[in-house]
């Protein structure tokens, strides 16, 4: 019997987990603030931005919210981040991607102090966790630790495939891994004998931006198989990078799509908000 592991249900315990120390926290005088910019009126942004909030209300973390408009300037947004970066009372910032084309967003994320980083994304925080020290951690790869972790998934020994190379999961989603002692291969969109090679694998990983892509005949028999993918189908229906129904029957346990990695990686972002207090204090 195939396990399915809920994301919405493992999150929903972080957040509960989060809840009790931000209280714990401002019980010792300390108040947890992230601060979230956003510039123009993406849709797809607005919701995530309102999930977030809403994230924030639910455990007590008080959240300052920055919608400025498109034409901002990158000089403007700059000056923000810094303003932020100097302010002792907040913990957190989160500048909600993608930008509008005429601000560099590689500039603006290196702009946000890597203390306050709370998405992992700033290289100084993704070189700490190359070698292994303290720092914030990206969100969805995170996330897909403490799905395994939490649904008494074995890593360390495992053949682990993640497909996908991105600095926002497919790199960090390897280090992680190796960091518990799994035996990690990367594959992407060069990878030669690609099911080959994901056929060796006990957990799979499939970050790789195309449609039930991964079929049944890339998974071996008992695989536990990661998909981070979130797309819409021919009838509008969100589906995930992988073939749900193909590759279920094969696997030990699955994640869905929706209702799997998603619900994760705000779960992550709260943590590493409440993690920003004790990161600062160092």
């Amino acid at each position: 019997m195939t396990q399915v592991i809920d994301g919405k249900q493992i999150s929903a315990r972080i957040k509960d987990e989060l809840k009790e120390k931000v209280a714990w926290l401002k019980e010792q005088g300390t108040e947890v603030t992230l601060a979230v910019i956003q510039v123009g009126k993406d849709p797809a942004s607005s919701v995530y931005v309102n999930n977030k909030k809403k994230a924030c209300e639910y455990i007590g973390i008080r959240s300052l919210s920055y919608e400025i408009p498109e034409e901002t300037s990158e000089k403007e947004l700059l000056e923000l981040i810094d303003e932020l970066n100097n302010r002792q009372d907040v913990n957190g910032i989160l500048v909600q991607l993608p930008l509008p084309g005429h601000i560099d967003e590689e500039k603006v994320l290196d702009r946000i102090s890597p203390l306050k980083d709370v998405d992992g994304f700033h290289p100084q925080n993704v070189g700490a966790l190359c070698i292994g020290k303290s720092g914030f951690v990206s969100c969805t790869p995170a996330g897909i630790i403490q799905l395994l972790k939490r649904s008494g998934i074995e890593i360390a020994g495992k053949e682990c495939v993640v497909i996908g190379r991105s600095n926002i999961v497919g790199k960090p989603m390897a280090l992680l891994l190796l960091r518990e002692n799994g035996t990690v291969t990367i594959a992407h969109s060069r990878t030669k004998d690609l099911k080959e090679i994901t056929r060796r694998a006990d957990i799979l990983v499939a970050a790789v931006g195309r449609p039930k892509m991964i079929t049944a005949d890339y998974v071996k028999e008992g695989a536990v198989v990661i998909d981070v993918g979130i797309h819409r189908n021919e009838n509008n229906k969100l589906c995930g990078d992988v073939d749900y129904d193909s590759v279920a029957p094969k696997c030990s346990a699955i994640t869905p799509v929706p209702g799997g990695v998603g619900p994760m990686t705000i779960a992550m972002l709260m943590h590493n908000c409440v993690e920003s207090v004790s990161l600062q204090k160092m």
